[in-house]
């Protein structure tokens, strides 16, 4: 194993990373931000208004992306596990 393949292993790894978390994360901070909004514009500044509604996005965004999301994580194990042979010499 070189330098550069453990560097491009760990970029395609983390880039994965951030592919997958990027849904669930916008659809929090796109909540949040709406509710921070409507507490704004109310003057309702209930602390626990805000978690609520993120964890409902973030749980139904779980629900629609989760078969995206374990196809790619998948496919990024079978590739793992398929060079296995390549990646030993």
């Amino acid at each position: 194993m070189t330098p550069e393949f453990v560097v491009s292993f760990a970029k395609e790894a983390i880039t994965l990373t951030i592919l997958i978390s990027m849904p669930l994360l916008g659809l929090g901070l796109i909540v949040g931000l709406a509710v921070s909004i409507f507490q704004a514009v109310t003057s309702v500044q209930e602390m626990t208004l805000s978690f609520i509604p993120k964890i409902l996005a973030v749980l139904l965004g779980l629900l629609f992306f989760a078969p995206w999301m374990l196809q790619r994580l998948v496919g990024f194990t079978q590739q793992i596990i398929t060079n296995i042979p390549l990646y030993i010499r």
